[in-house]
């Protein structure tokens, strides 16, 4: 039952010690993936050892031509002894052995067994190694079958039973909202709940006693993040050692669960890791002494958090260089352990090891995320306290293992002490009978559709583990430990009850009466924004929301557990992605890049994060697909046209964005040549040309622009009333009468708020203005530029020049008025 990320390995013939299991393998399978658990494989072991069978070496001599083969003649029941050469150095006559005679085929090693002739002599079949059963990665010699025994062995016999091959194991994939299903115990009992068996579990001392801890170095009464911490010294009888070698049986658990046996204690403790889930670790009380020099009690045992550059050398043999984000075990503050991950070298049980500390703890799972992401490792341990573990089965499952070790090694328990709080049991749950019936709906299981009956429900919940108390609306539900972590409401347990039933067996039905669902104003305004643009020629593009830190600025908002370093932070604009898209499009030839997207900016500070949405993108180079009208030479859009672009792509929402000078222009735009955008005379973005520096460093075209705009300020413009109502203006029956304008103004003067003065002098005859000239030049006064304007004015009926010329002369007194504007002419 080993991990592999979120994969267990579940042996059928230890599941069977814990639930009676009456289904073959495949149909299990089907039950528990219908219930949630994905089985990913069906590993059949049988096959590892198919057509092998027990032989019993007869004798043994030297190959007259190798120095390191050997020539056996092995009886396998069949009357004659096989001839077999071998070149393992434990081989030797008197044993019984694992054979493969000719015809058996040894999938471990892609290996069909056929007779041969080796140096001359024929060889009948093969005597095994474990790594050739499949049973470890290498072995230095065959497999003794007297070590495995325990009855007296016939040649002949198969020998898969010998060897625990008779077993298949289940790969099931366990989600993140399920951490039950990484023990023994809760695989169990979820296939007792789906086949109505009852379970057979372990005992556990549910309350085992304790002393109360409280290392001489710890600055609060519990654990950091409110974990818990409790040990054990646990001692070898008398001329004995703990590091033993574990039973068979005990190894053949850990094997089949995809774990390599070491010696009995840490067999032991990885036992109850897969049992109960929860993970455990033993120190080589002796060895702590002598490597901190000091007499080791309990509270000298403490847990803080790495100092930067501390160095650690795990069980594994590794080196690791440590952060502050790693929180480490210590004993007198030397560092035995990173905390819920792996124990040190110094501190391991070896087979000398006469008295242990057994610990059994409850760490935070952000701690253990970040120990395993500054380490890079992750382990059995660790991927458990990830998902969280319930407080409640530290102790117990402590006791479990105090009481394996003293029966099956005779050890003695000299007391357990605990640092941290117990939380209590845990309130009952109340589940409505009423809540049930309208979530789930009607069971239709080949009858007539009905509700669940109470006594389907009760049967569902109690195969869980749950204790039930009757009331008038429902039941108070008791949720037992080991769902503590995942059972926190009342829909939970409607889950389960659904899970457990089937979700097949309930009846789809659609609500009633059905109402249609339709966007809302500010979403059909946001889709007709994203048509706009893109009929403009811009093209939409989507970036990240996570970026790096910034080069030279340190305020953007962090994550607390980033995945990488270049995504470690929340993006507080959009251009610098956008702009390296257009490297990107630059350096694959492309001749322009023009690019727009609405995203989030996240603002403020980590206690105040304030997110806005934003309308941002690029114009950069030509945008054509074709030169024949440009005289085959590229034309990138100068600043008007690029900025005109924009403003035609929001005049479909007849929203009017005017321009002003930028009081304080952002440093990656053009000092001179950027404006700030006003909506409804507030101001609401920005536009304005890559600053000469930034385009040359990135290796862009000076005529890169760049733009953004409140996407919340142009939604509510664009969504008030009046704005959707399409206003009807009858085709013109009568001529125009033009008129031009022409005025000189200081040459900060922007022609749109000029325009916006001739439109509201010109009322209620001027239909039209736009300027068409526009000009510096030396002969004009410092400091003063001339524009020019084209009026057009239309009547109800035919227009007089008597009629006109008042209406001009009060244009240009207003002018004169607002702008101290001269007539050129």
């Amino acid at each position: 039952m080993a991990t592999s990320g979120n994969l267990v390995r579940v042996s059928l013939s230890w599941l069977r010690d814990l639930v009676h299991v009456k289904d073959n393998p495949e149909e299990l399978a089907e039950q528990l993936s219908m219930a949630g658990f994905e089985v990913e494989e069906i590993d059949d072991l049988r096959r590892y050892a198919e057509g092998v069978i027990v032989g019993y070496i007869l004798s043994k001599k030297q190959h007259p031509e190798a120095n390191k083969l050997s020539i056996c003649h092995v009886d396998v029941g069949a009357g004659k002894p096989l001839q077999i050469v071998c070149g393992a150095p434990n081989v030797r006559a008197g044993v019984y052995v694992p054979v493969a005679p000719a015809g058996a085929s040894l999938p471990a090693v892609n290996l069909k067994i056929s007779p041969s002739v080796l140096r001359g002599v024929v060889s009948e079949g093969m005597i095994c190694s474990p790594a050739e059963l499949g049973l470890v990665d290498q072995a230095d010699g065959v497999a003794i079958l007297d070590d495995f025994a325990v009855q007296p062995l016939c040649p002949g016999d198969k020998a898969a039973p010998l060897l625990g091959l008779d077993d298949t194991v289940l790969d099931l994939a366990i989600t993140a909202n399920r951490p039950d299903g990484f023990s023994m115990i809760g695989i169990a009992r979820e296939i007792a709940a789906l086949t109505n068996q009852p379970v057979n579990l372990p005992e556990l001392d549910l309350r085992p006693l304790f002393n109360d801890l409280c290392p001489l170095s710890a600055l609060s009464t519990s654990p950091p993040d409110g974990g818990l911490y409790s040990l054990s010294l646990i001692e070898a009888p008398e001329g004995q050692t703990l590091g033993q070698v574990s039973p068979t049986w005990l190894q053949r658990r850990l094997l089949h669960a995809g774990m390599k046996p070491v010696n009995a204690v840490v067999d032991i403790t990885n036992l109850v890791m897969l049992e109960q889930s929860q993970p455990l670790h033993a120190f080589d009380a002796d060895a702590l002494e002598h490597l901190t020099g000091c007499p080791v009690s309990a509270i000298n045992f403490n847990l803080r958090q790495a100092r930067d550059g501390e160095h650690f050398r795990g069980i594994d043999g590794r080196e690791y260089i440590l952060d502050s984000e790693v929180q480490v075990v210590t004993c007198h503050d030397y560092t035995i352990a990173l905390a819920g991950v792996m124990g040190s070298v110094e501190s391991r049980v070896t087979k000398y090891t006469r008295r242990v500390w057994l610990e059994a703890a409850l760490f935070a799972p952000k701690a253990i995320r970040r120990t395993t992401r500054c380490t890079g490792l992750r382990t059995d341990a660790s991927s458990r306290f990830e998902k969280g573990l319930p407080r409640e089965m530290v102790l117990p499952s402590s006791a479990r293992a105090a009481k394996l070790l003293q029966s099956l090694l005779g050890a003695v328990n000299h007391g357990r002490w605990v640092w941290g709080y117990l939380e209590k049991n845990s309130s009952p749950i109340f589940l409505r009978r009423h809540a049930v019936h309208r979530l789930l709906g009607l069971l239709s299981n080949g009858g007539a559709p009905r509700n669940l009956r109470d006594d389907e429900i009760e049967c569902c919940l109690r195969a869980l583990g749950c204790s039930l108390s009757s009331t008038i609306e429902g039941w108070q539900v008791g949720i037992p430990p080991s769902r503590h972590c995942d059972l926190l409401r009342e829909v939970d347990l409607i889950e389960e009850v659904a899970r457990l039933v089937g979700y097949d067996l309930f009846e789809a039905t659609l609500p009633n009466p059905l109402s249609p669902g339709g966007l809302t104003p500010c979403q059909k305004a946001e889709r007709e924004v994203r048509r706009f643009f893109a009929a403009s020629g811009l093209q939409e593009i989507s970036t990240l929301s996570l970026v790096g830190p910034a080069p030279g600025r340190s305020h953007r908002i962090s994550l607390a557990n980033p995945l990488l370093a270049e995504y470690s932070y929340l993006r507080d604009n959009l251009h610098e992605e956008h702009l390296r898209v257009c490297q990107n499009n630059f350096r694959t030839s492309q001749t322009g890049c023009w690019i727009f997207e609405i995203g989030n900016l996240f603002l403020g500070t980590l206690d105040n994060i304030q997110q806005t949405s934003v309308l941002a993108g690029v114009i950069s180079g030509e945008r054509t697909l074709e030169r024949w009208s440009q005289n085959g030479k590229p034309k990138s859009p100068s600043y008007f046209e690029a900025r005109a672009l924009v403003g035609r792509s929001l005049a479909g929402l007849r929203l009017d964005i005017r321009d002003r000078l930028h009081p304080l222009p952002p440093p990656v735009l053009h000092p001179g040549r950027c404006a700030e955008l006003l909506l409804e005379e507030k101001a609401c973005g920005y536009f304005g040309q890559l600053h000469p520096t930034y385009a040359e460093d990135l290796d862009l075209p000076r005529s890169t622009y760049l733009f953004q705009i409140d996407l919340s300020a142009i939604l509510t413009a664009a969504t008030q009333s009046d704005r959707w109502t399409p206003t009807f203006y009858p085709y013109p029956t009568v001529p125009s009468i033009d008129r031009d304008l022409a005025i000189i103004v200081p040459i900060d003067t922007a022609s749109g708020d000029v325009l916006r003065v001739i439109c509201e002098a010109g009322k209620p005859l001027l239909e039209n203005v736009e300027l068409i000239d526009y000009f510096e030049s030396d002969s004009l006064k410092l400091g003063h530029c001339s524009q020019a304007y084209r009026l057009r004015f239309r009547g109800s009926d035919t227009l007089t020049d008597v009629q006109v010329l008042p209406i001009q002369q009060k244009i240009r007194e207003v002018l004169i008025q607002r702008f101290g504007a001269e007539p050129r002419s």
